[in-house]
C-alpha cells in the first residue's frame, strides 16, 4: 500500500509521510483504523478490547499483569522498548495480554539487565504489537467513547472483513479459569510467621513477593479450590488477587468469601476487592474506560492521607449498593469519586481497588500489606 497513514476514519483524516510502507493496523468495532508498523508477532490476528495505560515505565510488568488477558493495551508514554525486558520484572510466568499499541517501538535496548528485547517477549508469546500510530488520539477516543473491540490485523484485511471478524467474535468469559494455575504452588521465606492461602485468579508475583517479605509463607491454589481443601491447610489468612474480566464469572470465589468470612483474616486486591463486595451483597458495574495507570490519586477515609496508586480494572463497586452489607468505604479515588476500599472490622475482611504492590507504580499504600500481618496477629492472639 501507499506510504500514507490514514488516522480515525470516520472523525477526520490525516496524512503523515513515512518512510516504509505500512504493514498493520489496527480497527476498531466503530470503523475507525489506524496504521502503523508490526512487531511482536507479525501474523496473529487479535481481537481484544482496548484500552489505555498512562504509566511512564513499567511496561514489562504491564504486559505480563494477568489482568489485561483479552485486552490491546496503548500505552500513552509515546517511547517503548528502551530498557528491554529482565527477567527479574515478570508479573505472571506467561504473558496474556491481547495486544499492545505504542507510538514509538524501540528494538535497540540500552540496559545492563535485560535478556531480550520487547519484541521477542511478545513474539514468543503470540502477542501482537503495533507502533507508528498515534497514541494520543486513540486515547482521547478511549476516553471520549469508551472502551471498544478492537482488532490487529495486516494493513491490508479490507475494513469491511475486520469489521466482520470483530462482530462474529463473542466476548470471552473464561478469562479467570485461563490465567489462574492448575494446581497449587508455594512460596515459602525462611523464619516465617504465617501462612497465607492465595487464591489465583491471575495473581501478580509481586503480591506473593510483598507477602514474603513480611514473614509469610504463601500457598497459592486454584481460583476453583473449595473452602474445605482450604480450612485443610490451616491458614493465618486468605489473599483473594487481581484477575481479569467481570467479577460476577467468577462465582466460586465469591462463594468462598460467604464461606469463609468471620473465620479468617481476607484481604483482597482489585478483583478481589470486588468479589468480596459482592459477596457481601453489593453490585458492580463497568467503567466507561476503567482506570490504568500509575498516578491515580486515592484518599483513605480513616487517615485523610492522599495515596498516588497503580491501578488496572474496568469495574468498580457501585457504593449505594453497599448500605447495609456490613461493609464500609474505607478509600474513594478522587479523579471521580468511586469507591476505592472498603472493610468488615467484624469479620476482619478488607479490600482495595488499587495495586499496593505496585510493579509499576508508586509504593504510598504497601502499608495495606501490613495491616493484613496484624489482622493475621489479632486472630491468632483472641
Amino acid at each position: 500500500m501507499r506510504s500514507m497513514k490514514f488516522i480515525g476514519a470516520g472523525h477526520g483524516r490525516t496524512e503523515i509521510d513515512m518512510r516504509r510502507d505500512f504493514d498493520r493496523k489496527i480497527v476498531l468495532e466503530d470503523g475507525a483504523e489506524y496504521y502503523g508498523y508490526g512487531f511482536g508477532d507479525t501474523e496473529v490476528q487479535s481481537v481484544c478490547e482496548i484500552v489505555f495505560n498512562t504509566s511512564m515505565v513499567g511496561y514489562q510488568e504491564i504486559i505480563s499483569d494477568p489482568s489485561y488477558t483479552n485486552q490491546t493495551v496503548v500505552m500513552t508514554y509515546p517511547l517503548i522498548g528502551n530498557y528491554g525486558i529482565a527477567d527479574e520484572d515478570f508479573e505472571s510466568r506467561t504473558p496474556t495480554i491481547g495486544g499492545l499499541v505504542v507510538r514509538e517501538y524501540n528494538d535497540n535496548p540500552s540496559n545492563f539487565r535485560y535478556t531480550k528485547t520487547l519484541s521477542e517477549i511478545l513474539e514468543e508469546n503470540h502477542i501482537p504489537g503495533i507502533s507508528g500510530v498515534d497514541t494520543r488520539r486513540i486515547t482521547r477516543s478511549i476516553r471520549d467513547l469508551g472502551s471498544r473491540r478492537v482488532i490487529i490485523t495486516s494493513a491490508d484485511t479490507p475494513t469491511e472483513e475486520a469489521l466482520r471478524i470483530i462482530a462474529a467474535s463473542p466476548v470471552p468469559h473464561d478469562a479467570v479459569p485461563k490465567v489462574s494455575c492448575r494446581k497449587k504452588w508455594y512460596s515459602r521465606t525462611s523464619n516465617h510467621k504465617f501462612n497465607v492461602v492465595a487464591v489465583d485468579c491471575g495473581i501478580k508475583l509481586n503480591i506473593v513477593r510483598s507477602l514474603n517479605a513480611r514473614g509469610c509463607n504463601v500457598t497459592v491454589v486454584p481460583w476453583n479450590t473449595a473452602s474445605s481443601e482450604i480450612e485443610k491447610m490451616k491458614p493465618d489468612g486468605i489473599f483473594l488477587s487481581n484477575g481479569p474480566g467481570d467479577p460476577e464469572d467468577v462465582t466460586p470465589v465469591i462463594e468462598l468469601v460467604r464461606e469463609l468470612r468471620g473465620r479468617y483474616p481476607i484481604f483482597g486486591i482489585c478483583l478481589g476487592h470486588q468479589m468480596i463486595s459482592l459477596a457481601y451483597g453489593a453490585r458492580t458495574y463497568k467503567l466507561k474506560f476503567g482506570h490504568r495507570g500509575g498516578n491515580h490519586p486515592v484518599k483513605n477515609l480513616e487517615t485523610g492521607k492522599l495515596e498516588i496508586t497503580s491501578q488496572n480494572h474496568s469495574y468498580a463497586v457501585d457504593e449505594e449498593s453497599l448500605a447495609g452489607t456490613g461493609l464500609e468505604v474505607t478509600h474513594i479515588n478522587l479523579l471521580d469519586g468511586t469507591v476505592e476500599g472498603v472493610e468488615s472490622k467484624k469479620d476482619r475482611v478488607f479490600s482495595v481497588q488499587y495495586h499496593p504492590e505496585s510493579a509499576p507504580g508508586p509504593q504510598d499504600s504497601t502499608y495495606l500489606f501490613d495491616k493484613f500481618i496484624n489482622m493475621m496477629k489479632e486472630n491468632a492472639d483472641a
